[in-house]
């Protein structure tokens, strides 16, 4: 299955002015209606102050200061104060309630974006660069956070304004209601015109933001490789590209961002001019009162004025907007490797390849009609020459990847069958490349392990000694309260390669992969594993991939991997053999 996150999202469909967008973002609201409802109480509240306003400034020009009414003026004016005050107070309920829906929304977006990861097959991993990952993670989830916290209130409350205000200039007269009305609809049709291009602009700034977090991620990783070989320069160019292509899309994003609010300025200026205009006109026929007027005046200011705001909130939402398509495009994703029900099928063996296929996509096979069975307690070997398909034979062993054609079995059933909590206690693996985490090694040694969870570090000491594991922990300055930072860069890869030994072992597993397991260890050390590996229970099968031939001569049984084909190797001379064929061959 192709697992590829896309780098855009193609050309965006015309975007629907106001709720109609907002519609998107609404799902992740759920569980914040206690803190939306005192924000919606509060927009009302903040909306009715500010309209109530010039109604009282029109009145008490055309009443109190035209009669010269000093008291009602002060009375007026008191009352614009108290009004002032509360929509102060309201506007700051707004900024903390949506504040803290923000927050959260942040919080759980991203734990739901790592509970998805966890879902996903390895395969995913693969065909994803870690880089955007991380910045689908923070970066985008970032400017959805920003989104709620600080524009989506505005947004509503702008709005919520505007048709407020519309409705009152029509209300106190329709005429020059609806003049002043005209440059907002051409600013309307600009609007649904031109945001597609805004998203894209804003899609292509967030791609690329994270391709230089990905590239980031690829040089740091491979720090020592680049000191080694003194490529500081290769890598510099690379990392000078993606950040000049960031450069370019980040402007362009700006640019694309910055155009409404000029737009929405001028269609501001000209309702004002087109208000001025005819309304002085409408006052010298007697059709309009002075304090009309100007109450008039301070109308459209407040219908233009959030038009403005939404102006630059716009830009905002397109950006979240397109951050909510990354993010989306992760959440959508399902893996392909589900658990089907169990059935049972007639087979004597531990585990049973039965004309398995595999291909990676968009690749040829790596494996064709394989066909093969393992029997309990017994030592099995895997040859054969880099890249012949070893590591990919034990990974569809431990369903890290589903065959394409054909069936694996694990003791009679179809291993599809069985919860992955089931299938990784019965089944042991040992990468090539350990995994290790920031802690102590006695932390890494029991990771995962759900038989000593609660237990304390007496007994999981104690289950290390049982196991035959204790003379392994000399290799460690400070035994098993050595700290291993980061990735484990500070201690050597023989190391890490014993504490995922040490870690698989103690699982007891009865099927037991190893993969390279002994290959950065030096022979005393490989020695004290062969030791433990015959300790094991006498159930426990064994499948061995080596290079170094002493490491499977002891194995009961031999194959040969190469060329989409696993034969029978028969003796360690006759694998020789093959061996030596297959490297001249490729």
């Amino acid at each position: 299955m192709n697992y590829t996150l896309s780098k855009s999202s193609g050309p965006a469909a015309p975007v629907e002015a106001g709720y109609a967008s907002l519609r998107r973002l609404l799902p992740l609201l759920k569980g914040e209606k206690r803190n939306l409802a005192w924000t919606g109480i509060s927009i009302v509240i903040s909306s009715a102050g500010t309209l109530a306003a010039p109604l009282i400034i029109g009145r008490t020009i055309d009443t109190s200061i035209r009669n010269k009414d000093f008291g009602g003026v002060l009375v007026s004016a008191a009352l614009l104060v108290v009004m002032y005050l509360t929509v102060l107070v309201a506007s700051y309920v707004q900024t903390i309630r949506m504040g803290t829906v923000g927050r959260r929304v942040l919080f759980s977006l991203r734990n739901l974006l790592f509970s998805k990861l966890q879902e996903l097959p390895v395969a995913f991993f693969n065909q994803n660069k870690t880089g955007d990952l991380i910045s689908r993670i923070n970066n985008d989830t970032e400017k959805l956070n920003q989104f709620f916290a600080q524009g989506l209130v505005q947004f509503v409350r702008s709005y919520f304004m505007m048709l407020a205000t519309g409705i009152f200039l029509l209300v106190l007269n329709l005429r020059l209601g609806a003049a002043s009305l005209l440059p907002a609809l051409g600013v309307l049709v600009l609007t649904q015109v031109i945001s597609p291009w805004v998203k894209r602009k804003n899609q292509k700034s967030l791609q690329t933001t994270g391709s230089l977090s990905a590239e980031i991620q690829e040089s740091l990783s491979n720090f020592k490789v680049i000191a080694a070989f003194n490529r500081f320069d290769y890598f510099r160019e690379k990392f000078d590209g993606a950040n000049r292509e960031n450069f370019t899309s980040s402007v362009g994003a700006g640019l694309a961002n910055g155009v409404f609010v000029p737009v929405y300025g001028l269609a501001s200026s000209l309702a004002q001019l087109t208000v001025l205009a005819y309304g002085i006109m409408l006052v010298t026929t007697g059709h309009l009162t002075v304090g009309l007027l100007i109450g008039f005046m301070l109308y459209v200011d407040n219908f233009y004025m959030p038009l403005r705001q939404v102006a630059s909130i716009w830009s905002s939402l397109q950006l979240a907007l397109a951050a909510l398509d990354r993010v989306s495009e992760v959440l959508a994703l399902e893996s392909d490797m589900s658990v089907i029900p169990a059935e049972s099928h007639v087979s004597k063996a531990v585990l049973e390849f039965r004309d398995v296929s595999f291909r990676y996509s968009g690749g040829k096979d790596v494996l064709r009609n394989v066909t093969f069975a393992l029997e309990a307690g017994k030592t099995y070997a895997l040859v054969g020459p880099t890249g012949g398909g070893k590591t990919t034979t034990a990974s569809l062993m431990a369903r890290l990847y589903d065959s394409t054609e054909g069936i694996v079995l694990l003791g009679g059933r179809d291993i599809r069958s069985y919860q992955p909590e089931e299938r990784t206690k019965k089944i042991g693996f040992i990468l090539q490349e350990p995994f290790l985490f920031s802690g102590s090694v006695l932390d890494n040694i029991f990771y995962g392990n759900a038989d000593f969870i609660g237990s304390s570090d007496e007994q999981r000491a104690e289950a290390v000694a049982q196991a035959g594991l204790g003379n392994l922990l000399e290799r460690f300055e400070r035994g098993f309260d050595s700290k291993i930072e980061t990735s484990g860069d500070a201690i050597s890869l023989g190391q890490r390669q014993l504490i995922a030994f040490m870690r698989a072992v103690l699982r007891n597993p009865e099927f037991l992969v190893l993969d390279e397991a002994t290959a950065n260890i030096d022979t005393v050390t490989e020695k004290l594993l062969e030791e433990t590996l015959r300790a094991l229970p006498k159930e426990t099968t064994k499948v061995i991939i080596a290079h170094r031939l002493n490491t499977i001569e002891s194995a009961d049984e031999i194959f040969f991997v190469n060329g989409g084909e696993l034969q029978r190797a028969g003796s360690l001379q006759n694998a020789v053999d093959m061996l030596m064929k297959g490297k001249r061959e490729s």
